[in-house]
């Protein structure tokens, strides 16, 4: 039987304000198809995931705290009515579990009662413990699924019961009114180091507030380049470690709506608009090392609300505004030769798309036709060893202004506009069954935002809250989805 593990949370009201507000005690409204909704006090099974909680926080190393003995008293009291009493290894009664004081605590036992069939008297309880753990929610763990730091405090509760095959171990993430039931799902890693499933939190925010950006990750940086009005020149580096940011060697020339894709530690910045909506074929490389830019072959096609990405090493630039309107043009680069090859257009020309690549395949996800009046669903598949494009399974959500990033060979499509206003979208696609999965919306709706996974995480920067010409300097990173 593989472990389980839980851990208690904030009370449902901090929870609820969590969510319903922004970091900064504003709330910015949603559209109105992405409701929020506060977790029920119920007990999940495996695979299903709470509603996240979005409590801000400085990223750090994740470990979980001793109780101290004032706390252990308190929860032992709170347990069995007797601060006496130590918890760990007592087999509980029919009776003690009716005499629970801790709600939560008392809905996981139900549950474990139910899903085994083991009369209580049955239940020996191996661990509970208050504790302060810098990376949990109210979801459980679930490998290859990006996540963010949230310091929470609670309650794990480790319960064993005799099976057909032994004694089973059990581990319960208890809150005040709720418990979830979890899953290890077969890894050694510890469950401080798992990724944890729905949560958002609020990070250092950019020095220049911008839109319509462009970013890329080098190791343990993320580098936001360009943007609408002051930031058109900007190259400010995000250290995700220390949760700082850093001003770096501005942009030769202003640009905006460009895309930015990483190969050999070298970041490119392809394409954009020149701040005057005309479409640029430059293409520049920016080495970290030397904090220096150098100018590389221009892109065949000038056009700015491109969408780009890597695969074996080069770089696929796809779709945009061209000199005259739309374009579906995928052009290919090859670092090692400074050279662009033009490939099979995409089907459907669109701009400010939505573009990753998963499995060796590129994916384009949404768009417009000129206006984000004219929104699009369409989502299409680009294999570079057949040379074709495919359709696939329409983006659930019509939106441009998007942005994409994959975790575990799976893409995560975030935010984006229309004339009904910004959108707090965070829609899944998983190629291998060609289906979507809508997940935790990001808590401040946005648009022309840039998305980059990193260590089974996506941060999500930048963007604007209203439609249009709006900017800001947001960083958040997901709680995987």
């Amino acid at each position: 039987m593989t472990f389980k593990y839980v851990f208690g949370l904030i009370s449902l009201m901090t929870l609820f304000l969590a969510v319903a507000c922004g970091s900064d005690g504003t709330s910015t409204p949603p559209p109105t198809d992405s409701p929020a909704s506060p977790p029920e006090p119920t007990v999940s099974g495996p695979g299903r995931q709470p509603s996240p909680t979005n409590a801000p926080t400085n990223p750090r190393s994740p470990t979980a705290t001793t109780t101290t003995p004032t706390q252990a008293a308190t929860f032992s009291a709170q347990l069995s009515g007797d601060s006496s009493r130590t918890p760990k290894g007592t087999v509980l009664t029919a009776a003690e579990v009716d005499g629970l004081v801790h709600l939560g605590i008392r809905s996981s036992i139900g549950h474990i009662v139910g899903l085994t069939g083991n009369p209580v008297g049955q239940l020996e309880i191996l661990e509970a413990q208050e504790a302060v753990w810098p990376d949990a929610s109210l979801g459980c763990p679930e490998p290859g699924n990006a996540y963010a730091q949230v310091l929470t405090s609670g309650l794990r509760l480790v319960l064993a019961v005799e099976g057909s095959d032994g004694r089973e171990t059990y581990d319960y993430r208890v809150t005040d009114f709720h418990g979830t039931l979890c899953e290890q799902d077969g890894t050694e890693a510890p469950i401080e180091t798992r990724p944890l499933v729905g949560v958002w939190s609020r990070l250092a925010d950019m020095p220049t507030p911008r839109s319509e950006v462009a970013a890329a990750r080098v190791h343990g940086k993320i580098y936001v380049i360009g943007g609408f009005g002051a930031g058109a020149t900007a190259n400010e580096v995000y250290d995700i470690e220390t949760n700082t940011w850093s001003v770096m060697a501005p942009l030769p020339e202003g640009v905006d709506h460009a895309a930015a894709v990483v190969i050999a530690e070298h970041v490119y910045l392809i394409g954009g608009y020149n701040g005057r909506w005309a479409p640029q074929s430059h293409v520049w490389a920016y080495f970290q090392e030397s904090d220096t830019w150098s100018r590389r072959a221009d892109l065949p096609t000038a056009r700015g609300a491109l969408g780009a990405a890597v695969i074996e090493g080069k770089i696929y630039a796809v779709g945009g505004v061209g000199p005259n309107g739309n374009v579906g043009t995928l052009e290919v680069y090859d670092p090692a030769q400074d050279a662009w090859e033009t490939l099979a257009p995409m089907p459907k020309p669109r701009d400010h798309i939505a573009v990753a690549a998963a499995g060796g395949k590129l994916y384009v996800a949404g768009g417009r036709l000129g206006s984000f009046a004219r929104n699009l669903s369409n989502h299409d598949e680009y294999d570079p060893v057949t040379g074709e494009w495919n359709a696939v399974a329409d983006l659930p959500t019509p939106r441009s202004g998007n942005a994409a990033a994959t975790v575990a060979a799976q893409t995560y499509v975030f935010g984006g506009e229309s004339t009904g206003g910004t959108f707090d979208k965070n829609e899944r696609f998983t190629p291998s069954t060609g289906l979507w999965e809508s997940l935790p919306p990001l808590p401040t709706a946005r648009h022309g935002l840039a998305a980059i996974a990193a260590n089974n995480r996506i941060y999500v920067l930048a963007g604007g809250p209203t439609p249009g010409g709006s900017a800001s300097g947001l960083v958040l990173p997901e709680s995987g989805p």
